[in-house]
């Protein structure tokens, strides 16, 4: 995996380096202006280049002085520019002034209206918390105009390294070099696309600065990452899990058929399907490998079912080792009595998606549920302080909107805050929260840690996505995984299909059921082809 860390975090894992493993910061510094240095020749060749550094009295600016000295020695043409008075700078970014001044520089109180081929911006770095104004605001305007190509050094300008949210403005970098390890704001929306291309720099500052305190985010950067379930030769289809699949209803049978098929890719050995009878020809022609349970809501009554369905529903419980339910089945009062019968009569590891959410969402609203009347909860727990029983594995996989239904807010609040409510909802209901966006978030009420997706693209927002997403987590999870795992598993997974989908049909073009038919290629790599193996980001 990959820490994420914020500005707190990076904070003190860079006073313990100093302090504890006692580098001093200034060999920290010329270790990062090394490795920026170095990356600039990768991206841009040894020619003789025309470079602007501009500095902020922080140690940043001392950074990116250190930098331009390097390229200078390397016969660059650099100019340095200093934003602000130098004796507000640190003693770090003194030291680097007075080293310049050895070598006959002295830096601009502004920047020249010179061309460059390269700026490199060293203004901020991770530590602003406020919007840029004056003479940094107008040094970020005039950078992004220079045409020039722009390396970020740590974090771009502007960007809140913690949430990934500009302040005010922000440089527009084509290369940024994130020191020790990647900041979360980096990788979260709209920051991300401000840091163009980003690269870590190993620069001192890594897993032993944490003593003990590891980040609360992490990231998989490669297929290496995942660890799945494993397989065993001398297992049957019921080794390796039974999933029941609640999904679909009258006339509407897609959404149980690609979570189905997804969680018989992502390995599962069985899948029963429970939906409307209308929909038995149907999903029997395209998928025979599943099993069907179906009722007929001809024969419902006052939202209950006749007996003969309501016993194999029974039945089906007692068959599974997990339980999906809510793709498709509608929000009306036969899908509320299956949902209910998962929740209360039931113990089963239980994964809910979709409508499933909108009825769990509106139970919470009208206090029909355990948090607010002590019933026994989907953790199965009796009241919410109730420690003393097992819990069960629930996973809740909610996009944006049915997040903030859940959570009690609406969709911008939940957007705002996807750094901090998926744990507060996760902590809230014992479970497993998968907060689906452009970046989603997996939290968990027993795991400290939260993991952040960074795979996929634009073309996977298209109907059934999400089904699918649930039907891989469902099989992982089938197999023994735990429910953190599974998830953060699944939503990796799901991400890289949806890229090997874009590169074959294209994000215009692609549809939810590439994804799915992606999914059989992404597994069989076994995650030893380079292909697989040495992607990063």
């Amino acid at each position: 995996m990959e820490y994420l860390v914020t500005q707190s975090e990076m904070k003190k894992y860079d006073n313990s380096t100093i302090e504890e493993l006692k580098i001093p910061s200034v060999v920290l510094m010329e270790r990062a202006a090394l490795v920026t240095a170095a990356q600039l020749r990768k991206e841009k060749g040894n020619a003789k280049l025309r470079v602007l550094v501009v500095s902020g009295c922080g140690n940043n600016g001392g950074d990116g002085f250190a930098i331009g000295r390097l390229l200078m020695l390397e016969g660059c043409e650099v100019d340095f520019v200093l934003l602000g008075s130098r004796d507000k700078c640190s003693s770090e970014t003194a030291l680097q002034l007075e080293i310049l001044e050895k070598y006959g520089y002295e830096p601009y109180d502004r920047i020249p209206g010179n061309e460059y081929d390269i700026v490199i911006d060293a203004i901020f770095g991770i530590g602003l918390s406020r919007n840029a104004e004056g003479i940094y605001k107008e040094a970020i305007d005039q950078i992004n105009r220079t045409g020039a190509y722009i390396c970020a050094v740590d974090i771009p300008s502007g960007i809140d390294a913690g949430t990934g949210k500009v302040l005010g403005n922000a440089v527009s970098a084509d290369l940024t070099v994130s020191y020790g390890f990647y900041k979360l704001g980096e990788l979260l929306y709209p920051g991300y696309e401000y840091c163009g291309k980003i690269v870590c720099g190993k620069m001192g500052i890594d897993e032993h600065s944490f003593l003990g305190d590891i980040p609360k985010w992490y990231t998989y950067a490669s297929l290496e990452d995942v660890k799945l379930p494993v397989r065993k030769p001398n297992g049957n289809k019921g080794t390796f899990g039974k999933a029941l699949v609640i999904a679909g209803s009258d006339n509407i049978c897609g959404a149980a058929l690609m979570t189905a098929r997804s969680a018989f890719y992502t390995g599962v050995g069985m899948v029963r399907i429970v939906t409307s009878v209308k929909n038995r020809d149907t999903i029997q022609q395209s998928l025979p490998e599943a099993m069907l349970t179906v009722y007929d809501t001809d024969l419902w009554q006052d939202g209950s079912p006749n007996a003969a369905f309501e016993k194999s529903f029974i039945e089906a419980l007692g068959w599974a080792d997990i339980i999906l339910i809510g793709p498709g089945i509608g929000v009306d009062a036969q899908a509320e009595w299956m949902l209910d019968q998962c929740i209360y009569n039931s113990g089963l590891p239980l994964i809910i998606d979709a409508d499933g959410l909108n009825i769990l969402a509106q139970k919470i609203r009208s206090n029909d549920f355990a948090f607010f009347n002590g019933k026994k909860d989907i953790s199965g727990n009796m009241g919410i302080n109730d420690t003393d029983n097992i819990k069960r594995k629930v996973i809740l996989t909610p996009h944006m909107a049915e997040f903030a239904r859940l959570y009690g807010c609406d969709t911008k609040e939940a957007a705002d805050n996807i750094t901090t409510y998926p744990k507060l909802l996760a902590d809230r209901l014992k479970c497993t929260v998968v907060c689906k966006d452009a970046r989603t978030v997996v939290a968990s009420y027993d795991n400290a840690q939260c993991y952040l997706n960074v795979s996929g693209n634009s073309g996977m927002a298209t109907a059934g996505s999400g089904d699918v997403l649930a039907g891989i987590i469902t099989g992982l999870a089938a197999q023994g995984m735990a429910a953190h795992e599974a998830a953060a598993a699944g939503v990796y997974l799901h991400g890289r299909a949806g890229d090997m989908a874009a590169k074959e049909c294209g994000v215009r073009s692609m549809m939810a059921g590439d994804i799915t038919d992606q999914i059989k290629k992404l597994l069989n790599f076994e995650f030893h082809t380079e292909e697989c193996s040495n992607r990063r980001f």
